[in-house]
């Protein structure tokens, strides 16, 4: 089992970068993909970035690829997504999600454990 807490969310202009983190508790984080998904007001919430259990693969939603950067650090049991050139799309509250399998999914409903979300505002 594995508890994600996210944090670095936050007000920022557009154009500007944050970088999120997010801390799992338990033991065997290394066995686990990690994921970030937002969800805006109203809206579903969808897939931005996931990474494998090793990290040697990663994956982004198509509008984020080139902005967005998904890392892990086993060791110290984070993950983290480095955001720049944030768009005012962005805005959302942005989740830090854990998957118990060797590769990580695009599909909320297939992950485990799930964050109590960070707000991040992109101001226009």
């Amino acid at each position: 089992q594995v508890q994600p807490v996210e944090s670095g969310g936050g007000l920022v202009q557009a154009g500007g970068s944050l970088r999120l983190s997010c801390a799992a508790s338990g033991r065997a984080f290394s066995s686990f993909a990690m994921g970030w998904f937002r969800q805006a007001p109203g809206k579903e919430r969808e897939f931005v970035a996931a990474i494998s259990r090793s990290g040697g693969n990663t994956y982004y939603l198509d509008s984020v690829k080139g902005r967005f950067t998904i890392s892990r650090d086993n060791a110290k049991r984070m993950v983290y997504l480095q955001m720049n050139s944030l768009k005012p799309e962005d805005t959302a509250v942005y989740y830090c999600a854990a998957r118990s399998s060797l590769l990580p999914g695009t599909i909320p409903a297939g992950y485990d454990y799930w964050g109590q979300g960070t707000q991040v505002t992109v101001s226009s």
